[in-house]
């Protein structure tokens, strides 16, 4: 086996991190959210540096390809089950959370089951700027709620804008979510055509 590449390493360790991650967030100590979203921000960054290491250094690989999508779908999975399993805003606010999760990991679900499709016709299917735009209004948002439990139970309720905020930009993103999902699959519909056989 070749020997990995630092992009790939990078896309590794941000695999690495999730359980270390999700531990710092469940674990009740002092300041936990804090030490959750530090995790989580290098992690994020580490999704910026790899894509700009693979495509700078021309390290791109079938490898980084298959598991640096994987790992950016994780990492979001993870974060938005933390912060629905935060209750301090309420049953409303939890619930809408369960929807936005609901809502964008479908549209993963679907854009991944067409990129297959893509795939075995040959095609490579590349990221529009709407799925660009709804992955960093989503890292943005998450950073914002995530250690709004740890905030929120030393500092009290006037911390609660910070939170408003996020789920404001977690909102908008879920819209993003909706978009660029449509624009994908109408922009690249004839991958899913069967020559004379139609869809």
């Amino acid at each position: 086996m070749s020997k990995l590449n630092i992009p790939t390493k990078l896309t590794i360790m941000r695999i690495v991190l999730l359980p270390v991650f999700v531990t710092l967030y469940l674990v009740n100590f002092p300041y936990n959210g804090l030490a959750a979203v530090a995790v989580f921000m290098i992690a994020s960054f580490t999704d910026f540096l790899d894509g700009h290491l693979a495509r700078k250094w021309n390290q791109v690989t079938s490898l980084g390809k298959f598991l640096d999508p994987i790992a950016d779908k994780m990492l979001v999975m993870c974060a938005l089950v933390c912060v629905i399993l935060d209750d301090t805003m309420g049953k409303a606010y939890t619930l809408t959370l369960a929807v936005f999760l609901m809502i964008i990991e479908s549209r993963e679900l679907i854009v991944s089951c067409f990129r297959i499709i893509a795939a075995s016709k040959g095609v490579t299917l590349a990221a529009d700027r709407w799925g660009k735009l709804k992955t960093v209004t989503q890292m943005i948002a998450l950073i914002l709620l995530i250690p709004h439990r740890s905030l929120y139970a030393v500092c009290g309720s006037w911390l609660n804008v910070e939170y408003y905020i996020g789920f404001g930009l977690l909102a908008l993103a879920t819209l993003f979510t909706v978009i660029s999902g449509a624009n994908y699959i109408v922009k690249n519909r004839q991958v899913l055509y069967d020559g004379n056989q139609g869809i």
